[in-house]
């Protein structure tokens, strides 16, 4: 019998320092994952002065950020040179109220503060890095630029309640790279930038327990390579960065069952081992329950000026927020029966209409005609429509408050139900619940102490993005790669000071 198989450790109950057989590798800072959070963590420590080692556990750099458009939400200080050279003025504090708003009932108001009042500089740190951003602005609503143009609407910034709160401004920038899929180049960037500073990278080496002290102070990991257990020592701290949970299906159904709805988990590893690992000495893991959820139905943005009904006939959202938002509150209705309602002047193509299986559902001369062919009770979408056409044509929306450029009565036939069935149509969907961390990364346990020697960063966190109802397109890169940066810095500090 192995030595490892006389040790209970696991991602569950860490290693004790005392059963540590020898130490083969050994650092200033142990960061776990490469994806851009992990390269953010990485390449600050060692700027600090720091040796560093990076433990990822496929063959290469990228994680689920590759998979990403490469959108970062960025914006206050009057604007970022993109946003001014569109025209646009972007106040910090409307940034920062607009991040507390989409972070929720839980919102991590420090984070937010903290991610406002240095995003100029985070914008800087980016482009230093070798990030590219085309000074354009797309004015149609978009999902993705397939071009590779820049700045983007990519929230629900025009649309009610944020609107009445805080001024608003497109924030979405994507990186000049030509087609979607800029999540690629933006990592590819940051992998090279990790080479160039001298940080060590093992590949093919999964972190299977975290070493500890009987306090539960973090030394280091056991990583496995080519099999066989190794035990690395952390001289200031280790930094995890390994991903959400969204591809751990057990994980899903104990703390998130409402994503198991969706169709496509969107990530690579992803199965939810560094949220384990943190918890495995007492790090606290939040809003759990919390996911995104998308199904993109526009381009072309004539689409926002249909409505989405349920299988009962009804609205549910004023259709003019982020994609996501909308998608969130389908997968809150009873049933499985989610259609987009539009008339001829309205009605187009959608651009992601095949991939994600979205198809026509019912026409019809008549709206009683497009009721009768998806077989809702009578009534139903017919009063719904003509409540909707009434107010429409005032330019009002008294239930839901979709904004007025988007209001305009359904009633030039033919008419068109697009089916977006939750259990046929694919929607996407991550988590966003994680350890609980301060804005330096250092995570927390259950009464809000911090653990020595435990940083954590990205979807391994619980950072800005923690509510499926309030999210935006790039702000998963924009607290992966800027509270990286700061988990990398102090687990610096924390090892300078250890010397």
């Amino acid at each position: 019998m192995s030595h490892a198989d006389r040790l209970a450790y696991s991602r569950s109950r860490p290693c004790r320092v005392s059963e540590v057989p020898q130490w083969d590798f050994e650092a200033d800072v142990l960061v776990v994952g490469f994806g851009s959070a992990g390269a953010s963590a990485a390449l600050e420590a060692r700027r600090a002065g720091a040796d560093v080692l990076l433990f990822e556990v496929t063959a290469a750099s990228g994680g689920t950020s590759a998979l990403s458009g490469g959108e970062i939400y960025m914006g206050g200080h009057g604007g970022t040179p993109i946003q001014r050279h569109a025209g646009f003025s972007d106040d910090t504090e409307d940034f920062y109220r607009y991040l507390v708003m989409a972070g929720g009932p839980n919102a991590d108001e420090a984070k937010c503060r903290a991610y406002a009042d240095d995003c100029a500089e985070h914008y800087q740190w980016l482009v230093a890095q070798g990030v590219r951003y085309k000074n354009s602005f797309i004015k149609e609503r978009i999902v993705e630029p397939v071009t590779d143009d820049c700045l983007l609407w990519s929230g629900s910034e025009e649309a009610y309640p944020f609107s009445e709160h805080a001024k608003p401004c497109p924030r979405g920038h994507t990186p000049q790279w030509m087609g979607m899929g800029g999540g690629k180049y933006l990592m590819d960037v940051l992998a090279e930038q990790v080479n160039k500073a001298g940080v060590r990278v093992q590949y093919e080496a999964r972190v299977i327990a975290l070493i500890a002290e009987d306090d539960n102070t973090v030394r280091g990991v056991v990583v496995k390579i080519d099999g066989v257990d190794r035990y690395a020592r952390a001289r200031g701290g280790v930094v995890l960065a390994a991903g959400g949970f969204i591809m751990n299906r057990d994980m899903v159904k104990k703390h998130a069952p409402m994503l198991l709805r969706a169709q496509y988990p969107l990530g690579t590893v992803d199965d939810g081992s560094g949220v384990q690992l943190g918890q495995s000495v007492g790090g606290a893991a939040i809003n759990m329950s919390e996911g995104f959820v998308t199904l993109p139905w526009y381009p072309p943005e004539r689409l926002i000026r249909g409505i989405f009904i349920n299988e009962r006939g009804q609205r549910f959202i004023n259709e003019d927020c982020y994609h996501g938002r909308v998608s969130h509150h389908a997968l809150q209705q009873g049933g499985n029966r989610i259609f987009i309602l539009l008339d001829a002047d309205s009605f187009g193509e959608p651009d992601f209409g095949q991939h994600f299986k979205i198809t026509i559902g019912a026409t019809g001369d008549t709206w009683d005609e497009v009721e009768a062919e998806l077989d809702l009770p009578a009534g139903s979408l017919t009063s719904t429509v003509a409540l909707y056409n009434r107010y429409a044509e005032q330019g009002q929306d008294p239930l839901f408050r979709k904004g007025a450029k988007w209001l305009k009565p359904l009633a030039t036939p033919p008419f068109v139900a697009l089916d977006c069935r939750i259990d046929h149509a694919l929607y996407t969907t991550f988590t966003m619940g994680g350890l609980d961390t301060s804005i330096d990364g250092e995570v927390f346990d259950d009464t809000r102490r911090t653990i020595p020697g435990l940083y954590a960063a990205g979807r391994t966190t619980c950072g800005l993005p923690r509510w499926g109802e309030g999210y935006s397109s790039g702000m998963s890169l924009a607290d992966a790669t800027y509270f990286g940066r700061r988990a990398g810095k102090r687990a610096a500090a924390a090892a300078n000071a250890a010397r």
